[in-house]
């Protein structure tokens, strides 16, 4: 039997309706599992949960992804909320920093996805742009409600991202009014886009931990998360003798 990693992905908390039901429910875009089977992981999904139970959670993965979602609470960094900011999912925001913090804290491969590497970022003490069009001038990192955008991005030469993925640019798919300001202790930025705008950033520590504001699961390239099931199975090999 193939032993492929256990990869959690976080997931929304929502009201949906399906068939003949509407109820509160945990549901993630099947992108994202789907994504990490191509990639050679197996998926399961990490509702919230009490953040207390984040370290037991993270001892039963070998890795971890972070999901795209709502706005980030900005009180978690410390600021008050933007008149655009839409911080809807309170509970995601206690598991999931509690989750992050369990896998930074047992280096468990870890990989944010939009929200994912901000709350990564507020996590490690940084802040974010609660309204990017504000900063840059422009609306092209989320143009339309609904349609993701693409845009160039580019890699920081010596960076683990620019082993990854070693085009001077590439194009990502992109969704997003928000993106990192300060940035979090441990972590250096690993891609920006064309008007500065932080793209992507990584532990500056041993381990594999990364965060992307660009949207894997809505794109064709594997290379950013088969290189978290890669190193989720390094993390389940059993230790040699």
């Amino acid at each position: 039997m193939e032993d492929r990693p256990l990869i959690g992905i976080t997931t929304y908390l929502d009201t949906a309706r399906w068939g003949v039901w509407e109820d509160r429910v945990a549901l993630l875009p099947a992108v994202y599992p789907q994504l990490v089977q191509s990639a050679g992981g197996l998926a399961v999904m990490l509702p919230p949960d009490d953040p207390e139970r984040a370290p037991a959670a993270a001892a039963r993965l070998d890795g971890l992804l972070v999901a795209g979602g709502p706005d980030v609470s900005p009180a978690l960094y410390g600021l008050p909320a933007h008149p655009r900011t839409a911080a809807t999912a309170p509970e995601r925001d206690r598991w999931e920093s509690a989750l992050i913090r369990a896998a930074l804290a047992a280096r468990l491969p870890l990989l944010g996805v939009c929200r994912g590497m901000q709350l990564l970022n507020a996590v490690c003490g940084g802040t974010l742009v609660q309204h990017l069009p504000d900063a840059v001038g422009h609306d092209g990192h989320c143009p339309s409600p609904g349609v993701f955008a693409h845009h160039p991005v580019r890699p920081v030469p010596g960076t683990a991202l620019a082993q990854l993925l070693p085009e001077p640019e590439l194009p990502v798919p992109t969704y997003h009014h928000q993106a990192v300001d300060r940035l979090g202790t441990g972590l250096r930025v690993s891609a920006r886009a064309a008007d500065g705008t932080v793209e992507a950033l990584e532990s500056e520590g041993p381990g594999f931990a990364l965060g992307v504001q660009w949207h894997p699961e809505r794109d064709h390239d594997l290379r950013v998360v088969r290189a978290l099931v890669s190193a989720a199975a390094r993390q389940d090999a059993p230790s040699p003798r």
